[in-house]
């Protein structure tokens, strides 16, 4: 069985006003103390408003919830310990002002990219699936790419920017397009294949490094995995344990395509981008564009037909009821960005909002 690992982006705010605050580094020095020098969860993000974490890789999606509950336990008692609350929320609803993390590395960005990495606050969920071979991960890189953006849909969780409605429900995605390395990418064939376009996109001198490819899944640079980066943060665990396991799911069913000798769809980059900016403009909320058809759907119909793709593989991995329970719960219960502007709606203001964001963060798989 495949084994999971969850990277989630959080937001570090000030617990009375929502606001965001830039105290990452005060909150890492907590937890370099904490540890004494052990390996921990946390790390540093692009901006000083954010604090990331990974999971270690589990095989079982009750130990991966466990894992994902207790890396944000931590990271609230650590914010707490600084002032701050986390929030999982993919963009700020407040207005902000993104403070760009001190390093080389960063003063890089910050020099290179301008606006677009000054403005860049925007926090996502990433997943790790075990592959057996860099040329088994492009295969399933290759045979996933329509699906990811249904992944986007049902993890939206960024309806607000600047202290407004942006109109989208996954406005993270948008912004975070921004980068030159971003969004769906053409079938590769090989790993070698592959291998070589990476390597003539950094030859650019457009990206610092390996590090900056941003695709909506690629392979990891550090670990046997393919990394899907499609969603944003999720408000509730449930809701990432449930993407993680339709992922794994994806990899599963792709990887088996492969073997059989089922070539992947040419859908060509440009109906990729379009379906992915029909998942974050509409989230859960009125079509999505069908990953077979290319053509628009009603997001449920889309959502089971997801489901119905990989249902063999979750059977296969001991997931089917829980993930149909968990799938039937976030659509009736909404996503996070239905959540927060129904919060809205009950609370009248944002603050409130981010308050009860804050909560929801920490109360655990549902």
């Amino acid at each position: 069985m495949r084994s999971v690992g969850v990277e989630e982006e959080l937001l570090l705010v000030d617990p009375r006003s929502g606001q965001p605050r830039a105290v990452a580094e005060e909150v890492l020095a907590l937890a370099a103390r904490r540890y004494e020098g052990r390996e921990h969860s946390f790390t540093k993000e692009l901006q000083g408003q954010q604090l990331e974490f990974g999971t270690l890789p589990r095989t079982s999606m009750g130990d991966l919830a466990a894992e994902v509950e207790r890396c944000r336990a931590d990271a609230a008692d650590l914010a707490g310990e600084a002032g701050v609350a986390v929030a999982a929320l993919a963009t700020s609803p407040l207005p902000v002002d993104p403070s760009v993390s001190e390093g080389r590395r960063y003063d890089w960005i910050r020099e290179n990219y301008a606006v677009t990495a000054l403005e860049q606050l925007t926090s996502g969920c990433h997943v790790h699936v075990s592959v057996a071979s860099d040329e088994e991960g492009v295969a399933v890189l290759d045979r996933i790419r329509p699906w990811l953006s249904v992944l986007l849909a049902l993890s939206a969780n960024s309806p607000f920017w600047q202290g407004g409605d942006s109109g989208y429900h996954s406005y993270r995605s948008r912004v975070w397009g921004r980068w030159p390395s971003t969004g769906p990418v053409e079938t590769f064939g090989s790993a070698d294949r592959y291998h070589r376009r990476v390597r003539e996109l950094v030859a650019t001198g457009v990206l610092q490094d390996e590090g900056m490819i941003y695709y909506d899944a690629r392979l990891s640079r550090h670990y046997p995995t393919v990394e899907i980066r499609a969603a944003d943060v999720c408000l509730d665990a449930s809701t990432t344990v449930l993407v993680a396991t339709l992922a794994r799911a994806l990899v599963d069913t792709a990887a088996r395509q492969w073997r059989e000798g089922t070539p992947p769809a040419e859908h060509g980059i440009g109906l990729l981008r379009a379906a992915a900016w029909r998942a974050a403009r509409s989230g859960l909320d009125g079509e999505l564009v069908h990953p077979d058809t290319m053509r628009p759907a009603p997001a449920e119909r889309v959502v089971q037909a997801l489901f119905l793709h990989v249902e063999a593989a979750l059977d296969e991995n001991g997931d089917l009821a829980p993930a149909r329970k968990a799938l039937d719960g976030l659509l009736s219960g909404g996503n996070g960005a239905q959540v927060q502007r129904r919060l809205l709606r009950r609370y009248g203001d944002l603050p409130s909002v981010v308050a009860e964001c804050v909560r929801r963060t920490q109360e655990g798989v549902r």
